[in-house]
């Protein structure tokens, strides 16, 4: 199948299989006569794995490590679920860092009742002074 083929069966755009190809992710695909890319079902898996790791939010570098793994999988997978643990502690952080960016913002929307200019509009002084808006919410949520 073509490249298009490709992105058509996986809900994948054709840049970013390029962009794995020149990652590395993607092996090179062999090409007709005419240079288009062709892939075989094997691709198809690949980018389906990789696709897959992406929808758990994985970064390029953890599924680099999966596909190794998968291409050559000799040693136990202890360390995949290691990688699992560590990534599983970076969606905790990035869910303290949204709840605190959550409150953050409640605290600005309560500042403006509505009915206000822009000039006494209490959500607008609050982000043109960074450090009044942000300092009170530090001291209630501190980052860390």
């Amino acid at each position: 199948m073509k490249i298009g083929e490709l992105a058509k069966k996986t809900g994948c755009k054709v840049v970013t299989i390029r962009y794995y190809e020149k990652e590395g992710l993607l092996a090179e695909p062999e090409r007709t006569a005419g240079n288009y890319r062709v892939y075989g079902r094997k691709d198809l898996e690949r980018l389906e794995f990789i696709l897959h790791c992406r929808r758990h939010d994985m970064k390029l570098g953890e599924i680099r490590k999966l596909l190794t793994y998968r291409d050559h999988p000799r040693q136990d997978c202890t360390w995949v679920a290691g990688l699992l643990d560590a990534h599983i502690g970076n969606v905790d952080e990035q869910i303290r860092s949204l709840q605190h960016l959550k409150h953050h913002l409640k605290q600005l929307r309560g500042r403006c009742a509505g009915g206000h200019s822009g000039e006494t509009c209490g959500i607008m002084q609050g982000l043109e002074n960074q450090e009044l808006c942000c300092a009170a919410c530090e001291r209630e949520h501190p980052i860390g």
